[in-house]
């Protein structure tokens, strides 16, 4: 798939996975259409071939705005990428008490549902554009996470919500497969990520130790990388890349 002269919506996009996948983008031709909250795009960097939107993914009517931002650039709207997430850590049962039931909500509305929205009303968009000579007309690339595989003490609504999003993959990439369009996921391990801010060097430390190899976090950079390479590779499709380092998560 030709990323040159083709129009990439990334949610997300103002920092972290999406910031480097939006600005990877860019600097390979594309018209990059940054989704993200106002209050992110506040603080995002001014990068030739992004244009920021302010679209909050939960928010169909956003959406659908925002993609047809896009969508009506002038170039085909080929790409689209949801990295668009949040990961609050908390128990079923503490000694707080239950789960907050609406934080659960909130989780899997925005990394779930809002990946399904975007996913949905982009592929709307793509299925009207004209097919290269393949017949492929573009690919969308889906955020999940190793925690939907093996999600921690704490993560309930976090794994839920992504172990949602590695059951969409192939149903979508089935549904999707006669309009021309790929489905692809990745699911990241530890990635220095804005969400990592406020965590000091010695846990930092401690959570690369746990890295099979390479010892070390993954970094926004290498996310990027990959997607451009399912981008670029036609044949991958309907499937999910674990970019973890080997690492299995513990319990805790």
């Amino acid at each position: 798939m030709q990323i040159s002269d083709t129009a990439a919506i990334v949610t997300g996009g103002a920092s972290g996975l999406g910031g480097a996948t939006a600005q990877a983008l860019a600097q390979n031709g594309a018209r990059v259409f940054a989704f993200d909250l106002p209050a992110a795009i506040e603080q995002a960097p001014s990068v030739a071939g992004i244009t920021y939107v302010a679209a909050d993914v939960t928010d169909p009517d956003q959406v659908a705005a925002a993609v047809e931002t896009a969508s009506g650039s002038g170039v085909p709207l080929r790409v689209v990428v949801n990295c668009a997430g949040i990961g609050p850590s908390a128990r079923i049962l503490s000694r707080k008490g239950p789960h907050d039931l609406g934080l659960f909500r909130k989780v899997v509305e925005i990394n779930l549902i809002g990946t399904f929205t975007v996913l949905t009303l982009a592929a709307a968009a793509i299925a009207e554009t004209e097919p290269d000579e393949h017949g492929q007309r573009g690919v969308a690339i889906n955020t999940a996470s190793i925690a939907g595989y093996e999600g921690q003490i704490g993560q309930a609504a976090y794994a839920a919500s992504k172990g949602g999003v590695i059951g969409l993959n192939l149903p979508a990439a089935r549904d999707l497969a006669s309009s021309g369009i790929r489905v692809m996921t990745i699911a990241p391990g530890i990635v220095d990520t804005p969400m990592l801010a406020t965590v000091g060097d010695e846990f930092r430390a401690a959570l690369a130790e746990g890295v099979t190899f390479p010892k070390r976090l993954g970094k926004p950079e290498e996310y990027a990388s990959l997607a451009l390479t399912i981008i670029a590779h036609d044949y991958l499709n309907g499937e999910v890349i674990r970019m973890d380092g080997a690492l299995r998560m513990a319990p805790r």
